[in-house]
């Protein structure tokens, strides 16, 4: 009896350490999951006109992102816009989205440019969205570290669901007590004289005149 009382005292103990750990200091922003975005962050949206002559968008089956996808599509995004927070991001292997004019300390800047529809362009966004350019273009603005294992797990809020994107790595960044998913976005941008374009430090990115990005799904 005394071994079980013991036992079940270590595990409300790391349950109550794991469900302490905050989110790190700084502002940033990440992609919304269906679960919604954490206690207090800010919500916004992107709608991205994609390429209209035999679209290709594609994603995960079954993915978790919310947000609507068709021949175009509406990305929403969590903002934490406060400072305040707990600590700094933990080394290892991964990017976040930038949120202002700078990125929380350890991580370098850089940004993926997507050419979008040309003819009867109708992008548009709305709330609190990431660092970037939001015309008839789009520019988001990352944050990205490369400073540890993929393979090494570290701590994050375990209360919801979130997303972070693949960096370097050839796997998603592990974090302590969360499953991890990939799920990709394929999206079809321009046809005609694409612009696509990266800079510095950016999430894993593939394809040229379409981008496909990588995302990584905890819960």
């Amino acid at each position: 009896m005394e071994g079980l009382v013991f036992i079940l005292a270590v595990l409300s103990l790391w349950v109550a350490s794991s469900s302490a750990v905050g989110w790190p200091s700084g502002t940033y922003s990440m992609i919304t999951p269906k679960a919604g975005c954490p206690s207090g962050w800010k919500l916004g949206w992107r709608y991205q006109d994609n390429e209209d002559t035999g679209n290709i968008n594609s994603m995960t089956s079954n993915h978790h992102f919310n947000g609507f996808f068709f021949d175009d599509t509406i990305h929403y995004y969590c903002s934490k816009t406060s400072y305040s927070g707990s600590g700094s991001w933990p080394r290892g292997n991964y990017c976040i989205m930038r949120y202002g004019s700078s990125c929380p300390s350890g991580f370098s800047s850089g940004s993926i440019y997507w050419d979008d529809e040309d003819s009867y362009n109708m992008n548009g966004k709305g709330g609190y969205v990431p660092s970037g350019t939001y015309g008839s273009n789009t520019r988001i603005n990352y944050c990205c570290r490369s400073d540890g294992s993929a393979s090494s797990y570290i701590s994050l809020p375990t209360t919801d669901p979130f997303y972070l994107m693949r960096y370097t790595s050839t796997i998603c960044q592990r974090v302590s007590g969360m499953t991890v998913r990939e799920e990709i976005i394929t999206t079809d941008d321009e046809d005609t004289s694409n612009n696509n374009s990266v800079s510095g430090s950016h999430p894993k990115v593939t394809g040229t005149s379409n981008h496909r990005l990588y995302y990584c799904y905890y819960s």
